[in-house]
């Protein structure tokens, strides 16, 4: 199985990153975890993003608060799928780390998440994996039934209680 990388910013990420790894843990995906900045580190950003494919990534995330460039610079020197996940805060409270995630120029796509989306950048990153590992595939199966089950279980609770 292919590593997904997850590449934060700053370690002020953690928090939003942690759940990326549990899930990513959650479902035997193994991972590396790095803090890497578009601005302060950019060569070595750079040299991780055009070796992770010779070194046995299949797909990138990337979590970064204000201007948050560091998806866009992962992109910029790979052809592996970046994932952005835009961090809540600052002085616009995210709407610029998100903005500068999603807005991508034609020919440097990044996949962008919700703000503090942790967790879905999670999940597509194993999706994009379970394109070509069957039991991976399977897990996503059990965890979609398994979620579907307890929506319908609070279901069947509330109209239990209303009656």
């Amino acid at each position: 199985m292919k590593k997904a990388a997850v590449i934060m910013g700053s370690d002020s990420d953690l928090p939003v990153v942690q759940k990326t790894i549990d899930t990513l843990k959650a479902f035997g995906v193994p991972f590396e975890a790095h803090v890497f900045s578009a601005h302060r580190t950019p060569e070595q950003a750079k040299a991780f993003a055009c070796s992770a494919r010779d070194n046995g990534f299949g797909v990138i995330i990337a979590a970064a608060g204000m201007a948050a460039h560091l998806a866009g610079a992962i992109a910029a020197n790979t052809t592996l799928p970046v994932i952005g996940i835009p961090i809540r805060g600052g002085a616009m409270d995210g709407l610029d780390a998100l903005l500068s995630t999603v807005q991508m120029p034609s020919g440097i796509p990044v996949a962008t998440v919700a703000l503090n989306g942790g967790v879905n950048a999670a999940l597509l990153a194993v999706q994009i994996l379970a394109v070509e590992d069957g039991d991976l595939a399977q897990k996503l199966s059990d965890k979609r039934r398994a979620d579907a089950e307890n929506v319908l279980k609070k279901d069947a609770a509330i109209a239990s209680a209303l009656q």
